[in-house]
């Protein structure tokens, strides 16, 4: 196994995977900006690196100055967690011609796999379902545009090809706006991700987000450990995310994930991935994968039992899969609650100082965290200061023991997102199971 790995990343997931590289007795380097200087996570590491100021693009998202400390560490192998780098095809193919294992996929599987155009088209080629919309790019001509849109039928959405993150999106429900909007958009995807091609899907009224999480190994053995409902967002971020699934009928649910699974075997896939899907009227239409871990894989690991980010260390050694798809179902139902230091109704962030911080406990319950009382909550990188994830033996369950974990969270000094929480919780569309991905916004108020 691995000696030391170099964690690039920071917050809750470079806390996260310390803890799984200790309990495998694996030594840790960890990165940090001049703002995250007094982290949790860097005092628990065994050796830590400073790369640069608080901007990330000078820090987080310096590939150099990351390699550098893997180099003047020793370090092995570099894990990317989730956000900044960990699906740049750029940065794995540095890490990998550097000498360091990449803890994640090829760098050729995540450039496949990251143009949502190319990552389209082999999952149709794997008999992956997929969202109607146009054969590749659009073009630059406006008459196979409008072709292309009546074909389809409006409401239809333009998306960027090098897009994520719920950005390079554009609902267009007239035929008169969409030459327009497919310009704007294409000169949105330019300026965000370099990258100015877009594509053209049916935008589908009412679906749920449903995920499948696989775990493929470098001997072209892979499985899915079920599937998870991400389907509170606002503007394409999730808030609350649960497995498995409500209200979803088992056969096809099942029958989806094991084509997943089958597709990471025919795109030669390794590592940790999602599958994601929008769901509506029975059927499950694939929208992208995720080539990383996810930040709701929690709730994954509370109903399997199986540590994600191990499993993800254990494959990027070179190790088969300990396990085979009928060792793993389903245990009970698990909940996560992203904390983000925010207003709970208009999400301003609030940075600062946590005055107060007291976490709650009890059966099922658990809290992956970074913040601390006293803690600096710096303005420079995302909201999210924890995740809160309630498990019981079926959703009425852990949605009372969420209930009563909420109830119990002190967090004083800055503005929480707790309150929001709360309301869900005792929310009677939310508690039927089954929300749509435009749900909470229409609860809000706010136009998506």
């Amino acid at each position: 196994m691995f000696d030391k790995i170099l964690i690039a990343n920071r917050g809750e997931i470079a806390l996260r995977i310390l803890r799984a590289c200790k309990e495998m007795g694996i030594k840790t380097v960890t990165v940090h900006s001049q703002a995250d200087a007094e982290a949790k996570y860097v005092a628990l590491s065994d050796e830590s690196v400073c790369i640069g100021p608080a901007p990330s693009n000078l820090s987080y998202l310096n590939i150099q100055a990351i390699i550098s400390a893997a180099e003047v560490t020793d370090a092995q192998a570099i894990h990317p967690g989730y956000g900044f780098l960990s699906e740049s095809a750029d940065f794995a193919e540095r890490v990998e011609k550097s000498g360091f294992t990449f803890i994640g996929p090829r760098s050729e599987t995540i450039r496949l796999m990251g143009d949502k155009v190319s990552a389209k088209e082999a999952m149709k080629k794997a008999g992956v379902p997929c969202v109607p919309g146009s054969d590749g790019a659009l073009t630059d001509n406006a008459s196979d545009i409008l072709t292309e849109a009546r074909k389809i039928g409006y409401p239809v959405i333009i998306k960027a090809a090098g897009g994520g993150g719920g950005r390079g999106m554009r609902v267009v429900h007239t035929e008169a706006a969409l030459l327009n909007s497919v310009a704007m958009t294409k000169s949105e995807a330019q300026a965000a991700f370099g990258n100015s091609v877009v594509y053209m899907e049916k935008f589908l009224e009412k679906p749920r987000h449903i995920e499948v999480q696989v775990l493929s190994d470098q001997h072209k053995n892979a499985v899915h450990l079920l599937e998870r409902d991400c389907s509170l967002q606002r503007r394409h971020q999730k808030i609350i995310e649960e497995a498995p699934a409500p209200n979803i009928p088992e056969r096809p649910k099942t029958k989806l994930a094991v084509r997943c699974a089958d597709a990471c075997k025919k795109i030669n896939y390794v590592g940790a991935g999602t599958f994601e899907f929008l769901y509506q009227d029975g059927e499950y239409y694939f929208i992208e994968m995720n080539t990383r871990l996810q930040v709701e894989h929690p709730v994954t690991e509370s109903i399997t039992g199986i540590d994600l980010v191990q499993e993800q260390i254990k494959i990027a050694f070179g190790e088969k899969l300990s396990f085979k798809q009928k060792n793993i179902e389903a245990n009970g139902h698990s909940i996560e609650c992203r904390i983000n230091a925010e207003d709970p109704y208009n999400f301003i962030p609030s940075p600062g100082t946590i005055t107060r911080f007291h976490l709650p406990g009890g059966p099922g319950i658990r809290v992956d965290t970074h913040a601390y009382g006293g803690y600096k909550v710096p303005a420079h990188y995302d909201s999210m200061i924890g995740k809160l994830i309630a498990s019981g033996k079926d959703r009425e369950q852990a949605i009372a023991r969420m209930r009563i974990a909420l109830s119990e969270i002190a967090i004083e000094g800055i503005k929480t997102n707790i309150p929001l929480h709360l309301d869900l919780m005792n929310d009677l569309a939310y508690k039927d199971g089954g929300v749509s991905i435009h749900y909470l916004e229409k609860k809000l108020g706010i136009k998506s």
